[in-house]
């Protein structure tokens, strides 16, 4: 058996184009709640005032934030890069199936399982059902936008990448409100499907075509790639800020619950957990047994793990209100997305020599030539 070729990982490299915000996501979390929860108990008249101003259901500033942070990840994307699925179709294939067939069913099962039954004497009765909802709201809408930070991460190849995460958003467009609620429905939970199709079109569709027009007329324009980079230096901590001023919202309206309930988020923190790690496993094991390269398995099995938390926080939000049990749920998937992400990063790049020995796995060098890896996304 030939040796395998030693995998430069580049840790320190790697991990400083993360920026100092999303290296840090946790301990940004943890001050919103802090902020979050103090604001919510020393100004409730002004909480009570932001959550009154709705049309349809819809909380305005909350919809402004979601625009503000949605936006700026979705100028990152090409749609009509769809077509590069076909070159790695085995691995596109294992994606969709883990991301559509498995992962929203299999969180309703550990939703189930955990906040229905085993942390039930642990958790209010009557935000159980809500629990459930916001756990399966969040595993119903995969990762957009830091699958391409994943993606670096474990030096996956940049085309493949760009094209699930496309194909994936063209899905979420008609797949996200079935599938939440035929689930919502099996969870006991009434559906307002006027609400849930219209949060579909307004975090899913309409910022899609937004983000399209105005990434076209960018290329279109001299210098053309410089204009779109700029932008989106310029927008970043725009949304970073909206992310942050969302999350202060949300522990400013859940500050009661999570004081009297300080065991809520570690339970709720149990199945996400364990179907994060679940499905970027099943993705990664299928992935090697198609014989997928590493670098197509790599960003496979992370774009399953992680969640378009934005969409589902809002979501929640939407069909809820804040003070739910369900709004409270997703963002519990913020609190932990980094840590546990950057966790199965690191087993992905550990366990590469392993992958590839498997017979019929191209290397990396036969996948991502060295002038593929250059092209990753910024």
């Amino acid at each position: 058996m030939s040796a395998q070729p030693e995998v430069p990982v580049k840790r320190q490299a790697d991990t400083a184009r993360l920026g100092a915000f999303d290296r840090y996501l946790t301990l940004w979390v943890f001050l919103c709640i802090g902020v979050g929860i103090l604001l919510g108990q020393l100004m409730p008249p002004v909480f009570h005032a932001v959550s009154a101003l709705e049309v349809a259901q819809v909380n305005l500033p909350v919809a402004v934030l979601i625009w503000l942070m949605i936006i700026p990840m979705l100028l990152k994307i090409e749609l009509r890069e769809i077509a590069g699925v076909r070159r790695h179709w085995r691995g596109m294939a294992v994606t969709l199936f883990v991301n559509w067939g498995v992962k929203p069913f299999s969180m309703a099962l550990l939703g189930w399982l955990f906040v229905g039954w085993l942390f039930r004497p642990f958790l209010p009765a009557d935000q159980i059902n809500f629990y459930i909802a916001g756990l399966i709201i969040l595993a119903a809408a995969p990762c957009t936008a830091m699958v391409f930070v994943w993606s670096r991460l474990t030096r996956g190849e940049p085309h493949f990448t760009l094209s699930q995460v496309a194909l994936n958003d063209a899905i979420m467009i008609v797949a996200f409100a079935p599938v939440v609620g035929l689930l919502l429905g099996l969870s006991s939970i009434t559906v307002p499907w006027a609400t849930l199709l219209l949060s579909v079109v307004l975090y899913i569709v309409a910022p899609l075509i937004v983000a399209g027009l105005w990434r076209r007329w960018l290329l279109a324009q001299p210098n053309g790639e410089v204009r779109l980079e700029r932008l989106l230096k310029l927008l970043h901590p725009v949304s970073l800020v909206a992310l942050l001023a969302t999350l202060v919202l949300l522990f400013g309206f859940q500050g009661e619950q999570i004081v009297a309930q300080p065991l809520v988020i570690a339970l709720l923190a149990v199945p996400i957990l364990i179907q994060v790690f679940f499905n970027s496993g099943l993705a990664y094991l299928l992935n090697r047994a198609a014989r997928s390269p590493h670098c197509i398995a790599g960003p496979s099995a992370l774009i399953g793990a992680s969640n378009f938390f934005e969409l589902a926080v809002a979501t929640a939000i939407v069909l809820f209100g804040f003070q739910s049990g369900a709004a409270l749920a997703t963002v519990v998937g913020v609190l932990i997305e980094v840590p546990v992400m950057l966790a199965a990063v690191g087993i992905i790049n550990r366990t590469q020599g392993w992958y590839e020995r498997r017979a019929g796995v191209p290397t990396y060098e036969e996948c991502c030539p060295p002038h593929a890896h250059t092209a990753q996304l910024q």
